[in-house]
């Protein structure tokens, strides 16, 4: 509209897409740059079960955390498509010490004995926001563009450039973020998942700490998400049959009601890590005008999309 003031998001995963909704939300005209359409983003790949993961700093993760986990509650109670608060029992071989992420979700109980797959003396049973991303990302996508935001593929290679009409810039480039603006701290963590048909699951179920590797099972409305893995600084995302084999087996470990459930497409994806998130603002300077950086948030891009949108919103002000 007429007299806003313009602000640009490079990013349309869903760090983008959640800061602009933010800021359009507090009244600036927002455009969104991609340089890829949102079915192909890193978000899009994602199991999407709130849980944090490769990200920091802790204190920070946890407050992001608990500000996205009552955003998607709110959004599950709404019926937003895609959205739904999923059961879930994560797994231990011996008994787990508080959790540090606790604070940012509803109550927490022991699993009983009777809850507990083979093999298991402990777990425990709590309820966690999960996002079937093929159904929200486009429907957040939709809901921004009603809200007068457009979306336009474009590859920029500075903020400069990005905010050359602007005033005000969001970097939300994830991995983008190395040759955006020279952030060679951003790697990628690379994470190989296997989508399986489901039995009839409703419960997740993960074991960070499974002898062969991680292990989780999410269940979404027609499918399972297998994963996964954690793996640093690889680039290749190319799924390997060896390592999805693997998953599968100790997937099966902690849910035998998988044994046999048809595959269904093998994925791997790259997620943009960094020591810590950075979310940070710099000023404007002669070429360029005052930019916003929400990037690096590893295997927690879901985990902490809301809480660091509002963030952003905050530091960007009024229009």
């Amino acid at each position: 509209m007429e007299g806003d003031r313009r602000a640009v998001v490079v990013g349309a995963g869903i760090a983008g897409l959640s800061c602009a909704v933010r800021l359009r939300g507090r009244g600036w005209s927002v455009r969104v740059l991609a340089d890829t359409p949102v079915e192909q983003s890193t978000s899009h790949l994602a199991a999407a079960v709130w849980f944090p993961t490769r990200a920091g700093p802790r204190d920070k993760v946890l407050d992001w955390g608990r500000r996205t986990f009552d955003e998607l509650a709110g959004q599950a109670r709404a019926g937003v498509p895609g959205v739904v608060m999923r059961e879930s029992l994560t797994l231990y071989r011996t008994e787990p010490e508080p959790q540090w992420w606790a604070g940012a979700v509803g109550p927490i109980r022991p699993a009983r004995p009777d809850e507990l797959p083979p093999g298991y003396p402990h777990g425990l049973r709590f309820a966690v926001p999960l996002v079937e991303m093929p159904v929200y990302l486009p429907w957040l996508a939709a809901e921004a563009q009603r809200r007068g935001i457009t979306l336009e593929r474009r590859r920029v290679t500075s903020p400069a450039e990005a905010g050359a009409d602007a005033d005000l810039v969001v970097n939300c480039s994830g991995l983008g973020a190395r040759t955006l603006v020279g952030d060679m701290s951003v790697t990628p963590v690379r994470g190989q998942i296997v989508r399986v048909a489901n039995p009839g699951l409703t419960l997740s179920v993960r074991d960070e700490n499974h002898p062969a590797g991680r292990a989780y099972v999410h269940p979404r409305e027609h499918d399972c998400i297998l994963g996964g893995t954690l793996e640093e600084g690889v680039w290749d995302p190319t799924p390997d049959p060896v390592v999805a084999a693997a998953i599968v087996r100790r997937c099966v470990d902690i849910v035998p009601a998988l044994r046999g459930a048809e595959v269904l497409e093998h994925v791997a994806g790259l997620r943009p890590a960094r020591p810590e998130v950075r979310l940070e603002a710099e000023p404007a300077t002669a070429g360029c005008p005052r930019v916003i950086h929400d990037y690096g948030h590893g295997g927690s891009g879901i985990t902490l999309s809301w809480g660091c949108a509002d963030d952003v919103a905050a530091l960007a002000g009024p229009p």
